[in-house]
């Protein structure tokens, strides 16, 4: 990024749902102008009060360091439109639209040709394949994906993944900007999953089917591995947490990748999904939230 590392600068995060206002929150919270954009008004309006919440939370629990809650949101600019001019003037371009390959394609052909030439570029893809978003953008030599973990202002990880033949030199820019954004990178390659959701999502797919089968009841499950294999959360409490869509995409994509029979998404997690019963963000999924989702 043009303007030197640990410099504010202007962040564009496309996608207003829960992982973009989370990112849009720890961008402003390390001192960023965010422009958050989405072509749904509704989503960006609850985004900005989720983070306006957020940032008050922070304050109050002291990481902030002293820092106005207000003073920060005042750096957010919120857009409900999809017009490219929102990320015409950003350092750095963070997608975190629904995890589809066809829409993701489609978004970055647009930021590829509309963003400023020195910007980085960044999917917070969970699964697909970055080396074909970063083709898609047409500036592969500036593309990688940033992997954030919801809720993304707790958690500390973010997958900093390399497309094939990607630069070292863009790969230690987005290491450099996740640091600032108070996040840990881990670097890997483009494969499908990552690290934490190959290992991660089959395990929440045979706690679904365990479910599913009726071997015991949901709560029984996550106790058993809260208990028994000291989890700080139970299998299928994730699965809300993540979204049930979310855990179905990811497993449908490795499932396609690799063709492997362990990795079939379990059907109760389609049919969840078929229901609305996506998790927290929905009020229910394998357990109900109500209104304190």
């Amino acid at each position: 990024m043009s303007d030197g590392a640990g410099a504010a600068r202007r962040v564009t995060v496309v996608g207003a749902g829960t992982m973009g206002a989370g990112i849009a929150q720890v961008a402003l919270t390390a001192g960023h102008a965010v422009t958050l954009q989405d072509a749904r008004e509704d989503a960006v309006l609850r985004a900005r009060e989720r983070i306006a919440a957020g940032l008050a939370t922070a304050a109050e629990k002291g990481r902030l360091e002293g820092r106005d809650p207000d003073a920060l949101l005042a750096r957010l600019t919120v857009r409900s439109d999809d017009d490219e001019a929102a990320v015409a003037d950003a350092a750095a371009v963070i997608e975190a639209i629904i995890e589809d390959a066809n829409a993701k394609g489609s978004l970055w052909r647009r930021i590829g040709a509309a963003a400023h030439g020195d910007a980085l570029l960044a999917s917070n893809t969970s699964s697909l394949s970055v080396t074909a978003l970063a083709r898609a953008s047409g500036r592969p030599e500036r593309f990688v994906g940033m992997h954030f973990f919801n809720p993304v202002p707790r958690l500390a990880l973010v997958e900093v993944v390399r497309p094939d033949g990607g630069p070292d030199a863009t790969v230690a820019e987005a290491d450099a900007f996740a640091r600032e954004l108070g996040k840990t990178p881990v670097h890997c390659a483009d494969r499908p999953g990552f690290l934490v959701n190959r290992l991660l999502i089959p395990y929440l797919n045979e706690a679904a089917t365990l479910a599913d089968e009726g071997v015991a009841e949901p709560a029984a499950i996550d106790d058993a591995m809260r208990l028994g294999a000291a989890m700080p959360i139970g299998p299928l409490a994730l699965c809300d947490l993540i979204g049930v869509d979310v855990v179905l995409a990811v497993m449908e994509s490795l499932h396609d990748e690799f063709q492997d029979p362990r990795y079939r998404p379990a059907q109760v997690l389609r049919r969840m999904v078929r229901a609305g019963r996506l998790g927290r963000k929905s009020g229910a999924g394998f357990f109900e939230y109500g209104g304190d989702a």
